[in-house]
This record gives structure tokens, C-alpha cells and sequence, in this order.
């Protein structure tokens, strides 16, 4: 029996509402099963209890049938409404209210009750908080390895507006991976994340790096780069020492969300996949259906920042 995972994801977008949109159809190779089974049941019992938010469902991401129903969740930390209005994501957009400083130790609760070995939790944007919500990030890592001895975890954390004081605090918890999402090539960031900055991104990635940690991050195709502009970040990524990678299709979530300009065929991500490792990756997860935590607990041996 295989040992579950909590996994964090980016907030990368999943099946689309068609009502009064003319929504391409999908070819073969992306197509996902439907949530269901015993282990989906479950998990949707566990985040109920704890009063947990996941991607999964936030961000209707393809894999949640698979992934749930083979006893795995991603769980998203800081509330469920994000202060920006990225344009591939179905998270929800406002003002959150407030701020659960009992969340880290419901997570820690659920990684225990599923007896997970690797731990990856994500969240949305909380730019209005001093510190965008590190100290959570950091309290959540700490009670996860209180409660859960030999669990390794991951974070796919937000920009932070750049700080590098909120990072700091982030990384002084030692989280196995450090993740931060590129997302796009730099031409389409207006469009896609109108309030981050690529070059912000890529210096968090060089922070992290620096400070010894092992780092990852990810791209959506699919929504209007070039084969090259991917190969130009892949470049820039390898240029600050990113040691895993994961590409993977984007999916229009709403009418209201920015279209698919193109389905990658498997080929192109086969193409790139190989181009990753030849530029040093030491890890890349290539594929239509890919997301950020995709398969993450065969990418943490060799990490070791504790």
C-alpha cells in the first residue's frame, strides 16, 4: 500500500464552465477521470473536519479525481479569497477577512491522520498582511514536523512583493523545497500575473538558492509563449541554480478567464522535458496534465535543507 501525500499546487486552472463561451474542445491526451471512489470520499470528510481549504478544488485542477481517489489532497493555506486577479487562476479574488493562527496546527492534524511522508502546502496571495503571510507559512512547516517525525515539506510560497524579510522567515522553518511559481514567459505577465513581476520572481528563486535550499518552480503552456520565450526562462532559471522544474498545460477555468491559445502536444513537452535536463535540472515533470506538485514526493531525495 502506498503511503499518501499532501500536495501543494499552484493555483493553475481546471475544468471549464462552457456556459456562454465557446470553449475548445479537448483531445485525448487531456482527458481527466471524474472525482470518485472511497479515498475521494475520505479526503473531502478530512478537509471538512479541519476546516481546510485545497487547491484542488479552488483551482479545479484536472487531477483531482486521480490524485484524491489514490488517498491524495492539496491543501491551501491563508484562506480562500487572494488579493490578486491573476488571469488564468479560478481562485477567488476580494479582501480576505482575517487571519486562522490555528491553521498550521489543523494542517499538521491532517498530515498525521493521513500518515503522509511528504507535505507540500501551498496558499494564496495576502498582500494586505506586513509580512504576506509568512509566519504562517513557517508556523506550518514547524507543527508539521512536531506532529510528523521523518515527513519531509515542501512550500510553493507567493512572491512576498519581493521582501526578503518575508522570505527570510519562511526559510528560517528549513523547508525541505523551496517553490515559487514562474508561471509565463516574461512578454505575457501583464496579462497573466498583472501584479507580479518576473524579474521579482526569478530573484526569489536566486535568494532561496543562495541560502543553500533546493528550489522549484513552474510554467503553463498553452496560454499564447513561444516554444523559445519557454526555452529563454528555462535559461534563466538554470541561471540562478533552479533545481527542479515542472511544466504542464494550461486550462481556461470560466469564460471569464483568459482562453487556451493552444493544446501542447505531449511531443513539445517531451522536447522540453529532455532540454531541461540537458541545461541541468535535476528534475523535470513535462506533460499536459502536469501541475506544480505533481508526483512532488519523487522530487525531494537529494534535498536536505535541514
Amino acid at each position: 500500500m502506498s503511503v499518501p501525500v499532501i500536495q501543494g499546487g499552484s493555483p493553475a486552472a481546471g475544468e471549464p464552465e462552457t456556459a456562454g463561451a465557446a470553449i475548445r474542445r479537448r483531445p485525448e491526451w487531456l482527458k481527466a477521470r471524474l472525482p470518485g471512489g472511497d479515498n475521494y470520499a475520505r479526503i473531502r470528510g478530512l478537509v471538512e473536519q479541519h476546516r481546510l481549504h485545497t487547491v484542488c478544488e479552488e483551482a479545479r485542477c484536472p487531477n483531482m479525481g486521480d490524485c484524491w481517489n489514490h488517498g491524495t489532497a492539496t491543501f491551501m493555506i491563508l484562506g480562500d479569497v487572494c488579493t490578486r486577479s491573476c488571469g488564468f487562476c479560478a481562485v477567488k479574488t476580494g479582501r480576505p477577512e482575517g487571519l486562522d493562527a490555528r491553521e498550521p496546527e489543523r494542517v499538521a492534524a491532517a498530515v498525521k491522520t493521513l500518515g503522509v511522508r511528504h507535505a507540500v502546502i501551498t496558499s494564496v496571495n495576502r498582500d494586505e498582511l506586513p509580512d504576506g503571510g509568512a509566519q504562517i507559512f513557517a508556523e506550518t512547516i514547524r507543527r508539521i514536523r512536531e506532529e510528523n517525525r521523518g515527513t519531509t515539506v515542501e512550500v510553493l510560497i507567493p512572491d512576498f512583493k519581493g521582501d526578503e524579510t518575508a522570505l527570510e522567515i519562511v526559510l528560517a522553518a528549513f523547508p525541505d523545497i523551496l517553490n515559487h511559481n514562474t508561471e509565463t514567459v516574461p512578454r505575457l505577465y501583464h496579462e497573466v500575473r498583472p501584479q507580479a513581476v518576473y524579474g521579482r520572481s526569478v530573484q526569489l528563486l536566486d535568494r532561496a538558492k543562495k541560502r543553500g535550499f533546493t528550489t522549484k518552480t513552474g510554467l503553463m503552456l498553452g496560454i499564447g509563449e513561444r516554444e523559445e520565450e519557454v526555452m529563454e526562462v528555462m535559461r534563466d532559471l538554470r541561471g540562478v541554480g533552479c533545481d527542479i522544474l515542472t511544466l504542464g498545460q494550461y486550462l481556461q477555468p470560466t469564460k471569464n478567464h483568459l482562453p487556451v491559445d493552444r493544446f501542447v502536444h505531449p511531443d513539445e513537452f517531451a522536447r522540453l522535458k529532455d532540454a531541461g535536463f540537458r541545461m541541468g535540472f535535476r528534475h523535470v515533470e513535462s506533460g499536459p496534465l502536469v501541475r506544480s506538485s505533481y508526483h512532488a514526493e519523487g522530487q525531494v531525495a537529494g534535498s536536505g535543507n535541514r
